[in-house]
């Protein structure tokens, strides 16, 4: 099969699904011409095995989302914080959800110090928080430690995304916009909240570290401890 076959490929599914779309939904393209007001902006991993509409059964129009190598969120991503404040601005998003997945390549190459190429600059945001949480990792079965700090690492990046100008800004100014942080597993396909939403400054450090301590307990609890 040629290169072109597989993207034909492509063209052809599109086709079908843009057919069988506007029969079960006559007009839904038309609406969807006319405007954009997503709730919740996604802000997930690049992972094809993560289709973030799909995950929350959400149309087209209804979930606005930004993905990169492991979910990072980082003051210097001007893509990233671009994405954000259109959302929190033009769109009035009311949800920013970090959304990480269990057995992430990135978070492994992080937590292993393993040479992919370019992005290993990228990744040292997620060695960061590696580091950061070093001790702990060190104690937990090296089974765990992948999962547990892709877990860590949602919850870093949901409070990096709560000292950004643009999240702060908004509620400055009386804005309901919430920062939650969710994890993905692959091997059930169910997320999960890790419980670290914060919806206002005052809330940023209190939900950090209930949530952090709930992590630890039950990584501690799946080792008998």
């Amino acid at each position: 099969m040629s290169t072109n076959d597989h993207i034909d490929g492509l063209l052809d599914n599109n086709q079908r699904w843009a057919t069988e779309t506007e029969e079960r939904s006559p007009g839904f393209f038309s609406r969807l011409l006319k405007q954009q007001t997503p709730q919740y902006l996604w802000i997930g991993c690049a992972d094809s095995r993560v289709p973030a509409n799909e995950l929350v059964g959400l149309l087209p129009g209804e979930l606005f989302v930004h993905r990169n190598v492991a979910n990072v969120v980082v003051h210097s991503d001007l893509n990233c914080l671009s994405v954000m404040q259109f959302a929190v601005d033009q769109l009035q998003v009311r949800h920013i959800i970090i959304v990480g997945h269990s057995n992430c390549g990135g978070v492994r190459a992080a937590l292993e110090d393993l040479r992919v190429g370019l992005v290993d600059n990228w990744l040292r945001h997620v060695q960061d928080v590696r580091n950061h949480h070093q001790e702990w990792l060190d104690q937990l079965n090296p089974e765990q430690r992948v999962n547990a700090l892709c877990e860590l690492n949602v919850l870093e990046q949901a409070r990096n995304a709560c000292q950004t100008t643009v999240v702060q800004d908004a509620w400055a100014r009386g804005q309901s916009v919430a920062v939650h942080g969710w994890v993905y597993g692959l091997h059930n396909g169910l997320l999960k909240d890790l419980s670290v939403t914060a919806a206002g400054p005052d809330d940023v450090g209190p939900a950090y570290r209930r949530a952090l301590e709930a992590l630890h307990r039950r990584y501690e609890a799946a080792m008998g401890r």
